[in-house]
Order: structure tokens, then sequence, then C-alpha cells
């Protein structure tokens, strides 16, 4: 086997935040294709055809200011076992049954001694290969060898990837990693617990590998991936073992990434361990954040470690989400810890990315609470999204519920071929069988083993009838129209104005912003534009709302009609103690649902009175309200020590069971200011994070310097799950009081100007 030389140069990652660059902010727009021949078996010719495909997308890659680096190309196919077999059987080396073992490509540090003789050579206790990093101060051998034995596995064999780094463009081969094949097997003392647990093993090991520094695209008993900082034209030129015709598989997935206004890099280029993605997920931040909020409470027996003396819980592949990872990286590692902790592969797809089903009257009760019990677990993914799959086994492909991303396929009597854009692979037109393409939240899916096409509406009736997910809705979830209303309490006009005051209400801020609102129950619209100082550099004061911008990925995007908006967006939310996300079973937990993020202070009032019986057994006190305000005469840093006490103050609601904190500026005077809700908000959000006990408890605002859609999701964006801003309501009704506002009444008038910032919030 012929291995190239490869330059000395380190594992090679994205910068750090620089400037306006932030590696969180990473965004792929791409191109993908994926083959499935699902009757005839494995063949090369799949491969083949992957490869033509990729080629014939190479207009939605990018390629770098060397004009010969690409963002990125990849490959997934089923592990060619025979090939492996019969090459390594050469050498005196014989590998596990299929499916017995697990392999993946390692992206490996450059700085070790390149012995190819003892890296290609049987492993032996004395004869481990050296992948010491010593520059780095890591010892990867040691590294690989002690999680794997860790998590039940050993390594058994180890060899370099054939690789041909001329066809390389400049940046690509400066930072190219020594690439390793790495084969894993099951620890004699510690057999496989069932068929999925060496795939649990190993994704845990990849998990632990990738945290600690090392990296593997793919390690699976299933699947194998080859990818890197490639155009389309150079993936199977540099891993010359692609055009090898004993390399052979039934499925095969290709991605051509364009990097959207990021960092080309060889970890992030794609297919990752089990998905391609074509998009954006724009709402990738927030899913990050509750991820990482949510990590204290997983939990799952089969995730456990067979060894025994092996201790740690799921702690050790905390976090679960890598720092630095693209918003396509972070949704394949929450997919992927969901199919280890149990649950099938286009289960855990739905519940990222389901379809639109609240606004949908069609659909059957069955499939509307399937998708209703999974929102009180995961809020929803959401594209821009085209997401291909395979698991080795399983092959397909979803369409988030906007339908922004194009799928088209193309079927014969054995094969079919689903790409960004029609074309990609010559078929006979006399064989092909059906043509067609993805619609908004459809999957399409094979099963190559099985040697079918499962239909949209069979994968999702088989999962929404396999538990009676009704009934787990409603008994651990209540309406908030349903809990006990309490006597509308009105405030006097001199009330009133002495809080607009204190909140820095201005009069054309009640005579353009809040009026139109209350009248019409929309947003008044103004010209585009802007002649206001930034918030930062204004001389005047500003509101701390202010100095933050709505994010949005610069892509071409089609706009949403307002029909469509109203049928793919929803408002609602279930409010109230997270349970395990990794559990598939009516939840120990209960929740409130609201139908919209902005409520009025009668349905707040309702939240702060509610009885602990709407909420489980053992919670006597569920909703605790915390003063939000500071001592204007105790010194410069008496808001800083104040929300040092809040902090403390939630740490002990939550440990004494609390499962609402309201946060109320309402109590303000002479004496006590309000502190910023933004800054109170996020202030307990992060803190509760960091105790690991977020999840716990739904944070509620009791806001008087809320008065525009921006405020509400800002405070949303930090943390919030829902927000009251009574100060806008009391002023609505002051304007119907005092004839600002002719025709309407106040009730009518506090209902516009929520429905105005709901509007708001879902145009957002």
């Amino acid at each position: 086997m012929n291995h190239s030389a490869q330059p000395t140069h380190k594992n090679p990652a994205p910068p750090g935040r620089i400037g306006l660059y932030d590696p969180a902010l990473e965004h792929d727009n791409c191109g993908l294709a994926l083959i499935a021949r699902y009757k005839g078996g494995a063949d090369h010719t799949v491969i083949t055809q992957a490869l033509d495909a990729l080629r014939r997308l190479e207009h939605r890659g990018g390629i770098g200011s060397d004009d010969g680096t690409g963002d990125g190309a990849g490959l997934t196919i089923q592990i060619p076992h025979d090939y492996f077999a019969a090459r390594l059987g050469e050498s005196g080396i014989s590998l596990p049954a299929p499916g017995d073992y697990a392999m993946g490509i390692g992206f490996f540090s450059q700085d070790y001694a390149t012995d190819l003789n003892a890296v290609t050579a049987p492993l032996t206790a004395e004869t481990q290969p050296d992948f010491s990093a010593e520059s780095a101060g890591v010892d990867q051998d040691a590294l690989v060898s002690r999680i794997a034995a860790e998590e039940g596995l050993q390594v058994i064999h180890v060899e370099s990837v054939a690789v041909d780094p001329g066809v390389l463009g400049r940046i690509a081969a400066e930072t190219m990693p020594s690439m390793r094949y790495v084969f894993f097997g099951l620890d004699a003392d510690h057999p496989a617990r069932d068929d999925n647990d060496l795939a649990r093993r190993a994704f845990i090991v990849r998990k632990r590998l990738d945290n600690a520094g090392l990296y593997f695209p793919s390690l699976s008993p299933t699947t194998l991936t080859f990818k890197g900082m490639l155009s389309t034209a150079q993936l199977d030129r540099f891993f010359t073992e692609l055009g090898d015709e004993r390399l052979t598989s039934a499925i095969a997935l290709v991605h051509s990434r364009f990097s959207t206004n990021t960092f080309p890099s060889w970890q992030l280029a794609q297919p990752f361990g089990t998905i391609a993605h074509n998009g954006e997920i724009n709402t990738v931040r927030g899913n990050r954040n509750w991820m990482q909020a949510r990590e204290s409470a997983l939990a799952s027996d089969l995730l456990q470690s067979p060894v025994a003396d092996t201790t740690a819980g799921l702690e050790r592949i905390f976090p679960i989400i890598s720092a630095g990872a693209s918003d396509s990286a972070s949704f394949n590692s929450v997919l992927e810890l969901m199919v280890a902790s149990g649950r099938s592969l286009p289960q855990a797809m739905l519940m990222m990315i389901p379809e639109a089903w609240e606004n949908n009257p069609a659909m059957s009760e069955e499939r509307r609470a399937f998708y209703e019990y999974h929102s009180l677990l995961m809020e929803p993914w959401d594209g821009p999204a085209c997401v291909a799959f395979t698991d080795g086994r399983l092959a397909g492909a979803v369409l988030d519920r906007n339908g922004l991303r194009p799928a088209r396929y193309v079927m014969t009597e054995d094969t079919v071929v689903l790409a960004s854009e029609s074309g990609v692979v010559d078929l006979p037109e006399a064989e092909v069988t059906a043509r067609g393409r993805l619609t908004p939240g459809r999957m399409f899916l094979v099963d190559v083993e099985a040697g079918r096409i499962i239909s949209d509406t069979e994968i999702k009736n088989s999962l929404a009838t396999e538990h009676p997910y009704r009934e787990w809705v409603e008994a651990s979830a209540t309406r908030l129209a349903e809990l006990p209303t309490r006597v509308h309490v009105s405030h006097p006009s001199s009330s009133v104005r002495r809080r607009q005051r204190t909140f820095g209400y201005t009069e054309e801020e009640l005579r353009v912003l809040i009026a139109p609102m209350a009248e019409t129950g929309a947003e008044p619209l103004g010209a585009m534009g802007s002649d206001t100082a930034i918030a930062a550099l204004s001389t005047r004061p500003r509101l701390l709302f202010d100095h933050f911008h709505q994010n949005f990925a610069q892509v071409t995007n089609p706009p949403l009609d307002s029909i469509r908006e109203d049928i793919v967006t929803s408002m609602a939310a279930g409010i109230g103690r997270e349970g395990n996300l990794l559990c598939s079973t009516q939840p120990d937990s209960a929740h409130i649902l609201l139908e919209r993020p902005v409520i009025d202070n009668d349905e707040l009032t309702a939240i702060a009175h509610l009885a602990g019986s709407h909420l489980g057994e053992g919670i006597t006190r569920p909703s605790v309200t915390l003063s939000g305000l500071y001592p204007i005469g105790a010194g410069e840093d008496a808001m800083t020590r104040r929300l040092a006490e809040l902090c403390a103050e939630a740490s002990a609601a939550v440990a004494n069971g609390a499962v609402f904190l309201i946060l109320t500026d309402r109590e303000s005077n002479s004496e006590y200011a309000p502190i910023p809700s933004l800054l109170l908000t996020s202030a307990l959000h992060h803190h509760l994070v960091r105790e690991r006990s977020r999840t716990q408890v739904s944070i509620i605002v009791e806001a008087g310097d809320v008065r525009e859609v921006h405020h509400a999701a800002t405070l949303v964006s930090f943390g919030a799950s829902a927000v009251n801003p009574y100060l806008l309501m009391e002023s609505a009704e002051d304007l119907v009081k005092s004839e600002r506002i002719r025709g309407i009444s106040a009730e009518a008038a506090v209902a516009n100007v929520l429905t105005a910032l709901n509007k708001g919030l879902l145009k957002i």
C-alpha cells in the first residue's frame, strides 16, 4: 500500500473569535446528494455515481483565495467490510465479522513519529502506534487506548489512510491533519449488551475524543466518512482508495460545502457522522444554549459505561455540542445523542425538524399528539434546511417546515437518487419509475436491508401510534386558559404615569408606537432607515435593549408570505420544569401550555397564584416572585450586589422546589430603582445554567421597560419563557381612559397591544 508523504503541520481548527468573526456563528449553504441502492446489494457503481453527483454540485461549493482549497467536500458510505478484510488479511490481520467492530478515520496531529511500518503492524500490548503530539502536550495514542478501554472497546488495528496531498490547494495542504484508519473491537471482558451496544460505545468514544481535541468524522460499525477541506473534484483524487472497485456500498451520501461568511476547516466539511445539511439552522444559538442547559437533566441507562470502574455518568461526554461547531455539526451531535439513547433515527429527525402541525386541521389526532409531546421536550431546529441522513441501513432526507431548500428525487426499480437539484446522476430514461420533490415537512426514507422505500405517511403513522402520546400530554400539561382566574386590577392614571417616568416612556412613544398598537393590533409602519445614533454612541440615555440587534444568516432566502407564516410558525410553548430529554416515556414533570409568550396581567396573576396540584405531587409553592430592584442610595455597586443576591435567591427557590421564577420590577419607587429586565433575566439564566439547574424552572419576566417587539424578543432570546409587559398594557388602558384613543374599550386596547407584540415575535 502506497502511503504518500505528509506535511508536518498540526491538526487545524477554525480560529477563535477575531474581530467580527466568531466560530459560534458558523453556517453552511451547500449542495448534497444521496444515492441508495435498495435492491441488489452493495456495488462500486453507487460510489462512482455519488462522486459524479458531487462533481456536478461544484457550483454549490466554495473555493478559497488560493484557487485550490475547497470549502469542503465529503462522502459517507457503508463500511466496505470485504475490502478491508481482504486487504488487512494480506498482512495477517483478521477483522471481526461485519457489525462486530467499529471504524473511522481519525484526524490526528502531524506532530508524531511517522514510522509507517509500526503503525500498519498488528497491535499488541508491546507495539502500540505512536500518535503522540508532544508539542501540543497530548499523547494521542494513550488517549485513544484509554478512552476505548473505559468504554469496553479495544483498538485492534491502526493504519494510515492512502491520500495524495499533491492535489490540495496551498491552504488545505498547510493545515492537513494526519489521517488514520482506527478499528475498534469489543473488549472480551465486556461483551455487547444488545445489537446496538457497539454503536453506542463507538458514539461515546468518538464524542469523548472530540471533546479532548481528537476529531473523527465518523466512528461506527456501519458507516465510514471521507471528507476534508477539498473541492468536489479533489475528493476521489485525494482519497485514492475511492477509485478501487473493491470498495462497495449500497448507500452513498455526498456533500459540497459553501461556508456562509465563515471559516472553512477540515473538521467542518460534511457529511458529519449521520447527516449532510443544505441550508442554515437559524435558531442554532438558542438550540445550543438550551442543549447546554439541559445537560444536567440528561440520563440514560443505555449510555452507561459497561466498565465497572468507570463511574462517570453522561458528564463524560459533555459538552454535547462542542465549542466552535457549525450549525450542522451542532445538529448532528444532538441527533446522534438521541439515537444512541434509544430513539430511532426517523423519530429523532422528526423531533428536531417537525412538520407544521399546530395549525394544520387535516392532521390526525395521533400525529398531532406525537408532535405536541415532543415539543415539551425540545424546541425545533428551524431552517431553512434540507437534511439527508444515513445510519448504514436507513437512508433518507427531511425538509423543514418552511420548505425553502430544494430536494429532488428520481427512482428506478433498484435505486433512488435524492439531491439538491435534478440531473446530478445520469440514469437511462427508460429505467426511471418516478420523479418528484420533497415538500415542506416531509420525510423520504429508504431501508436498504428490507429493500423498500418507506412513505412519509407510513413513517409518521407508525411513530405516532407507538405510544399513547395524547394520554401522556393530557396527564402532564395544563393549558393556561384552564387555570383559575382572579379579579382584574385596574391601576389609576397617577400610578401609570409615575411608572412611565421611571421607565423612560416618552410622549412620542405613546403617540407613535403604543397608540397605533392599541388601536390596530399591529406594529406601526414606518419608512426604512433610522437616523438615530446607535445606542453605544448615543448621548441620550438608552434602554439596554437598544444595544442588541437581531442576528440573521446572510444568504438568499425567499421571503415568507403572511399566509405561509401563520401556517408554519407557532408561538405556543410549554413552561415548567423540564424532564429528561432522553426519556421516551410519560413525562415526570408537568407543564403549563401557553399559546403565546407575551402574556397579560391576569394570566401572570394566575401563574403567580398557581396551586402545586397543577404540577404534580410534592410541589407546594410552584411560583416564587423575585424583586428586581436595588437601593438607589447604597453606592455605585448596589446593582451588582443586588444581582448577586438575586442569584442566591433563585438558587434557594429552585432548591425548595420552585417551578416558576417571576422576575418583577413593579414596586419601584423613590428609594428602589429597577434593574434593566434584560440584565436581570440574562444574569439569572446564566447563573442557573452554571449551577446546572436551569431546566428545573421557567423564568417569567414582569417588566415595565418592555414596549416594543424587539424588547420582548430579546428577553426570550436571553432565557425568558414568558414576558408580561405590564406597563405597556396599563399605558394602553390609560390611553383609553384619557380619551386619547376613542372607539375602543380598555380590554380591547390591551388585547391589541398583546396581539401586536406576539405578531411581531412571529415574524422574527
